[in-house]
């Protein structure tokens, strides 16, 4: 016979965005089950490790602190306190304007904080099996959906069946879930590929995240702790996919030349610290955010650029909304009021910034020069008026 388990709350996706899920509604009381099949690697150096980084903007700490989970995280983060927009677009690849933006024009603490993925995974993973209320099913993957008006069942690839009064897709770009509920999505493809590596440089960062445009897509150092007693930054690099995939192959001397080259030597020559990864940019969006007894969250709602530390953190506000809902009505959980009322205080956000995101990428992808001079003119106009300097920080950590 097929094993039957019960919950509140079936989570389909074990990245940082469905552990993060898991560890919110699992501290609000509700029974959960969080399945992935892929199981987490939380080693720095295993194979297959992510590299990349999270920035938590400052309204996910809230979330974080609720769920039980910055007090695990907060001595391994590094502080964003500046925002520096460099644009390098000039004939020669140096910087040609540098603008700052400090977090203390709009707040006592830093725009956010920023930890390697992987180790958000080891630190999740510690969380949640303390929680008697979560139940772990990792290298086990929701197979089929089936909903009814008062519940949804969920087949898993270990065999079992689940029932569930509300399933949360958390389970990425080409979710399973939104699949088999009939939910659209519409996909927006640059061309581009993106590289993460952690690195080292002799200048200290001084907890300032440098975002450096010429074309391609910027090239952005985001603060880490130091490495073996080196001040260290995560790098993401976008670029066209040929040139991305030329990086990506090439010998680490080479490669290093590139990356300092192309950071226009602000910190010092820099030198791996890590593996490089590679992975394809798109923009994606669904049509809706739910289904029957079904809500999309992460990014099997919405998928953006790595730009402005707008993804992860669109991704905590879908939970924040969820959460809040389904503590507000427990007895309302999954039904379809509850996620009608999630659809209209996520979507129209969601849209805009994907428009938004879309819109720097290009703009950061250009290379004509005269739209590289465009580009350095509309950054100065815009840092030059402090209201609209204040207002453009604002929306950017999600707060307007």
């Amino acid at each position: 016979m097929t094993k039957a388990t019960q919950v509140d709350i079936l989570i389909s996706g074990g990245g940082i965005a469905g552990l993060t899920a898991a560890a919110a509604f699992g501290a609000a009381g509700f029974t959960v089950q969080c399945v992935d099949p892929t199981p987490p690697i939380t080693d720095r150096d295993a194979a297959g490790a992510d590299m990349r980084t999270t920035a938590f903007l400052q309204p996910a700490r809230a979330l974080l602190e609720e769920a039980g989970l910055w007090e695990r995280l907060d001595n391994h983060a590094a502080p964003l306190q500046i925002m520096r927009i460099v644009d390098a677009g000039g004939d020669l690849p140096e910087p040609r304007i540098v603008k700052d933006f400090n977090a203390s024009d709009i707040s006592e603490q830093p725009f956010g904080w920023n930890l390697p993925n992987w180790l958000l995974r080891r630190e999740m993973l510690g969380r949640l099996n303390e929680m008697g209320n979560v139940d772990l099913r990792l290298g086990c993957a929701t197979k089929t959906l089936f909903t009814r008006t008062a519940e949804a069942r969920v087949g898993l690839t270990d065999g079992s069946q689940t029932s569930a009064r509300l399933v949360i897709a958390a389970d990425g770009r080409g979710s399973p879930m939104r699949t088999a509920a009939g939910i659209t999505v519409k996909t927006t493809r640059y061309g581009q590929k993106a590289l993460a590596q952690a690195v080292t440089h002799p200048i200290p960062h001084a907890n300032v995240s440098t975002e450096i445009h010429r074309s391609g897509g910027p090239f952005t150092l985001v603060p880490l702790p130091d490495h073996n007693g080196l001040p260290c930054s995560a790098l993401v690099w976008m670029e066209r996919g040929p040139r991305a995939q030329e990086l990506f192959e090439m010998e680490t001397a080479a490669f290093e030349a590139e990356m300092t080259d192309r950071s226009c030597a602000l910190y010092g020559p820099l030198t791996l610290a890590s593996r490089r990864t590679i992975w394809p940019i798109i923009s994606q969006s669904a049509d809706r955010l739910y289904g029957q007894r079904l809500a999309l969250v992460a990014e099997a709602a919405h998928v953006v650029p790595p730009i402005g530390a707008q993804g992860l953190n669109m991704s905590l506000g879908d939970m924040q909304v969820l959460l809040d809902l389904a503590k507000a009505d427990r007895a309302d959980l999954g039904s379809a009021r509850m996620l009608e009322r999630y659809h209209r205080a996520r979507f129209a956000d969601v849209k805009l910034r994907v428009q938004g995101i879309d819109m720097l990428n290009r703009a950061s992808m250009a290379a004509a020069q005269p739209l590289r001079d465009a580009r350095a003119m509309g950054l100065n106009a815009l840092y030059a008026m402090a209201p609209v300097r204040k207002t453009l920080m604002q929306m950017g950590l999600g707060v307007r």
